[in-house]
């Protein structure tokens, strides 16, 4: 069988020592830890220690009974997101448990930060919020991806593409953070992969930022490419072996659909341009993923206070109550599909048939 070559040749990005602790020690300006001198160093010195050595994953332990390669040191990090995800699983197929929604609150703008007041979004997310809890049976998950902007220690790193080296280099969940190495702690991913695995139907709520997601948004979804074709298992690879993978995917990879089946709806609003272009690329990328539309209604764009001034954007967003019901409807279209879907009354065409094109 053909054997592709790993293609290299981008320029090193190794440090020397000098530059490391300099940017190390940048984080710590403020002047409460100048009498920490001695002991920044100390930490900094181990910090060199581990990234000098590559340490990406320092715990770790046997794969085990169930993988590949049973002996190959894998991370406890990946492991325990691998568990909540299977708990987030088992919590999805049970046809005895509550209907679980998520509500993507895509807005990276929030009040607890430098804009100084609430995002708009957030409001359409609480009309939905109370539209689905007025549904018996029902439990929802909100997703507030302003956290990243705000909140200490909420990170959605950047997807570092090993899915266009080979599909069985993406690992679901993705094992590329933390990377302790390199300083890339506090990656939020493994949170919310679980709120995707458990999730019956899916909204998403954002605004436009030229013509495009904002930041985290954009981040989250790149970042579940894993859920679409990834990885169950990073030992068959041995970590991040670029040829092994390569060989697994020409060998014919299955593509697991990680979240396929489960329902969506999209809200999407701008203040002048871009709302009916982002509303359909977010429908598209759903769809792909294989979920399901929940219907004509489950799609709303729009703008609020068009071409009107940004500072009286929430006072627009008061007097547009058909906006309002547009995103209510969406909710209750959505509601309606999961119900149907759960009671096996749904069914997608198509679903059983074999893709002749996988991804």
């Amino acid at each position: 069988m053909f054997q592709p070559d790993v293609r290299k040749g981008m320029p090193p990005r190794r440090l020397e020592r000098g530059t490391f602790e300099q940017r190390f020690k940048s984080a710590f300006v403020d002047p409460v830890f100048a009498p920490l001198q001695r002991e920044l160093q100390a930490i900094a010195d181990a910090a060199w220690d581990a990234y000098d050595d590559s340490r990406k994953a320092p715990i770790t332990r046997k794969a085990g009974a169930g993988f590949a390669d049973p002996d190959y040191e894998i991370a406890i990090d990946w492991l325990t997101a691998r568990d909540a995800i299977d708990d987030a699983r088992r919590r999805h197929d049970d046809p005895a448990g509550a209907s679980r929604i998520l509500i993507v609150n895509g807005s990276s703008r929030t009040e607890h930060t430098c804009p100084g007041e609430m995002s708009k979004s957030w409001r359409l997310v609480e009309i939905a919020r109370e539209t689905f809890k007025a549904r018996p049976g029902f439990e929802i998950d909100v997703l507030d991806l302003s956290r990243t902007t705000s909140e200490f220690g909420k990170t959605i790193h950047p997807c570092k593409s090993c899915v266009s080296t080979a599909m069985p280099l993406c690992h679901w969940p993705c094992s590329c953070y933390p990377n302790f190495a390199l300083g890339q702690a506090h990656d939020w991913m493994n949170e919310i992969y679980p709120l995707w695995v458990a999730a019956h139907g899916i909204l998403l709520v954002t605004p436009v930022n030229w013509y495009q997601v904002p930041g985290p948004l954009k981040a989250m979804i790149d970042r579940l490419v894993c859920a679409d074709g990834g990885n169950p298992d990073p030992s068959s690879t041995h970590g991040k072996d670029a040829a092994e993978a390569k060989a697994l995917e020409l060998a014919g990879w299955p593509y697991p659909r990680h979240l396929a089946g489960r329902q969506f709806a999209v809200v999407v609003h701008g203040d002048t341009v871009g709302a009916e272009s982002l509303r359909r690329a977010l429908a598209d990328w759903a769809s792909d993923m294989h979920l399901m539309l929940a219907g004509s209604k489950s799609e709303v764009d729009g703008y609020i206070g068009y071409f009107e001034p940004y500072a009286t954007g929430h006072e627009a967003l008061d007097r547009d109550v058909a906006f309002q019901a547009e995103v209510r409807n969406a909710a209750l279209a959505l509601v309606e599909a999961v119900e149907a879907k759960r009671a096996g009354r749904l069914i997608e065409p198509g679903a059983q048939l074999k893709d002749p094109r996988p991804k």
